[in-house]
C-alpha cells in the first residue's frame, strides 16, 4: 500500500537552494516534511551541506541547528576557502561521497528514494540502489535556464518532479518570518557562507 511505502529524503542543501533561488522562492523545511510524511512512512530525511569553521559567525548556523532539531539528520563537514586565478574567494564543498554512503545503506531498508539535487554525479548512486530495488525520484527544475538538473541524471530517475510544482506545498509565504530570535552578527554583513547558502532566514 502507498501509505506503507518507506521513504527517505536526501538533501543536498547547497544544489537545493540554488534551485529554490532560481525559482524566486524560499523553502519552508516544516512543510517539506510534512509533505512526505503525508506521502508514505519517512524513515529518514537527511540534510547535507559543507561549513566553513573558522569564522565568529555562519549565516548557514542557525538553519543547521533548526533541521537537527526539527526531524532532520544533518550531515555536515567542513567546507575548504581558496582563492581562485582572478583573486575571488570561493569555498568549496563536496557532499557527494556522504551522500552516496547514506543512500546505499539505507537501500534495504526503503522503498522509495527522493534526491534532491540535480547533480550529474549523483547518476551511479541512483542506479546502485535502483538495482536493489529502491525507487528513485529526483527533485529539480527544469525551468530554469540552463536547467538545474543533469540531463543525464534525470533520465536515470525512476520520477523526476519539478520543484516548481512543488512551490504551493513547500514553498514559505514571504511574508511569514522565522519563529526563532535572528542570530545577531558580529561583522559586517558579509557573505560567510557558500554562495548557494547566503541567507539561511529565507530558508525557515
Amino acid at each position: 500500500m502507498a501509505e506503507q511505502e518507506r521513504i527517505a529524503l536526501f538533501i543536498d542543501g547547497a544544489n537545493l537552494y540554488a534551485t529554490a533561488k532560481s525559482l524566486g522562492f524560499d523553502i519552508d523545511y516544516k512543510r517539506l516534511l510534512k509533505e512526505f510524511q503525508s506521502r508514505g512512512r519517512l524513515v529518514r530525511a537527511f540534510y547535507y551541506t559543507a561549513l566553513v569553521e573558522d569564522q565568529e559567525y555562519s549565516s548557514i548556523r542557525p538553519l543547521i541547528d533548526w533541521l537537527d532539531y526539527n526531524g532532520y539528520a544533518v550531515v555536515t563537514k567542513p567546507a575548504k576557502e581558496f582563492v581562485d586565478s582572478l583573486g575571488r574567494r570561493k569555498i568549496k564543498g563536496n557532499m557527494d561521497i556522504e551522500l552516496a554512503v547514506n543512500a546505499m545503506e539505507m537501500a534495504d531498508h526503503l522503498d522509495h528514494i527522493v534526491l534532491f539535487s540535480g547533480d550529474g554525479d549523483f547518476r551511479s548512486v541512483v542506479e546502485a540502489v535502483q538495482r536493489k530495488g529502491v525507487r528513485v525520484s529526483v527533485v529539480s527544475t527544469i525551468t530554469t535556464q540552463p536547467p538545474m538538473v543533469a540531463d543525464e541524471l534525470r533520465r536515470q530517475a525512476d520520477e523526476f518532479i519539478d520543484l516548481v510544482h512543488l512551490i504551493n506545498k513547500i514553498g514559505r509565504d514571504p511574508g511569514e518570518r522565522p519563529d526563532r530570535p535572528r542570530t545577531i552578527e558580529r561583522r559586517p554583513a558579509v557573505n560567510h557562507a557558500p554562495a548557494t547558502h547566503a541567507d539561511s532566514d529565507a530558508n525557515l
